[in-house]
């Protein structure tokens, strides 16, 4: 069902971003665009072409089964929630990592809370050491995908020159409500072995996201690209900064350029993970330049946030206050993620007497 929401222009003036027109209420319509770290979401199944036994799921004793359709149901909540509030949907894009294979998703999307949404996947296997993969799901009534394509990350341990096998990189074209959009999905290396040490890999990571940006951009200067993932940086890290060229001003962005309004959350001391009692804002939404003008005949981006409802905060011990994680202590806490999701919200303004005439349709 399409659904609209009605905003006065005073309140859109005090909420978002200032429109020029006259004071008579106008109709808008809204979709969520968010990005979800499902942290380790593992079947029950032993794959020999993967290192999935070390995967937390693998490593119960007991009740391993029943800790997987919790866990399902788990990731089926927040995703069914994220945005909701604003959008009255769940929504109409997500990016995802940290999933096994495109069954744990299936199972995800087939859950009761999101059967009747329609989700499309699409996924690709990656080299990742881990088994872990990167995904985008999306609701077929509002987005459909022309192309897709997986890039790899081809990056190597300073010391001994190995290869370091990490997630590709998901790129889908496709038209939302009829409006091409590109969106790249990502799940850059960890810091393992520290910040410093591990840097040159995300470096590499931001150098590959930028190159499909600038490509997108040479067939069409006007894309309007969408940058998600769990980057395992700070949206004011050199990676970020340097190598995807990000604004945190919108005012100040080339007409190339790529906003990343996650950067004054961060500086509000605001956060996605918790570690040894201080956040990192890894988990973020760029976009570019085009999705900043004024002219909603198109859509444009409305305001972004941090998805950190209650019930996905510990409430008590010693990680009081962080994600409230599926695994801690070998065992299934009965928890969501060690991340907490990011959305944007995009908007386009409706005709009034072609809403007045769908709002019908669907009464």
């Amino acid at each position: 069902m399409i659904k609209f929401l009605k905003f006065s222009l005073l309140f859109f003036l005090l909420m978002a971003t200032s429109i020029v027109g006259s004071q008579e209420q106008k109709n808008y319509k809204i979709h969520t665009i968010a990005f979800y770290n499902l942290e380790n979401l593992f079947d029950t199944i032993n794959d020999p072409n993967k290192f999935d036994e070390s995967s937390p799921i693998m490593e119960l004793k007991t009740n391993r089964y029943e800790a997987y359709k919790k866990k399902v149901k788990n990731m089926a909540r927040v995703l069914a929630d994220i945005g909701s509030e604003v959008s009255n949907n769940a929504p109409a894009i997500i990016g995802v990592c940290e999933v096994e294979n495109q069954e744990v998703l299936e199972d995800v999307v087939n859950d009761s809370l999101l059967r009747d949404k329609n989700y499309g996947i699409v996924h690709y296997h990656s080299p990742d050491a881990r088994g872990i993969d990167v995904a985008l799901l999306y609701q077929k009534e509002f987005f459909y995908p022309i192309t897709t394509s997986s890039h790899e990350l081809k990056i190597y341990d300073n010391n001994t020159r190995k290869r370091v096998y990490t997630r590709d990189q998901l790129l889908v074209s496709g038209y939302l409500d009829g409006e091409l959009m590109y969106i790249i999905v990502n799940h850059w290396p960890s810091r393992s072995g520290g910040e410093a040490k591990s840097q040159y890999n995300r470096i590499a990571a931001a150098k590959l996201s930028k190159y499909l940006v600038d490509s997108l951009q040479v067939i069409d200067p006007y894309a309007k690209v969408f940058i998600m993932g769990d980057l395992n940086d700070n949206p004011n890290n050199t990676s970020i900064k340097k190598g995807l060229k990000t604004e945190k001003d919108r005012n100040k962005i080339d007409f190339k350029g790529i906003y990343n309004p996650f950067e004054n959350f961060f500086k509000d001391g605001l956060g996605t993970t918790a570690y040894r009692d201080a956040w990192s804002l890894f988990d973020q939404i760029m976009f570019t330049k085009p999705l900043l003008e004024k002219d909603y005949a198109t859509y444009q981006f409305y305001k972004a946030g941090i998805f950190n409802k209650d019930y996905l905060i510990t409430n008590k011990g010693t990680y009081k206050g962080y994600p409230f994680r599926s695994w801690s202590d070998g065992g299934f806490s009965g928890g969501f993620s060690d991340h907490f999701p990011v959305y944007v919200y995009v908007i386009k303004e409706v005709p009034t007497i072609l809403s007045e005439s769908l709002q019908k349709e669907t009464n």
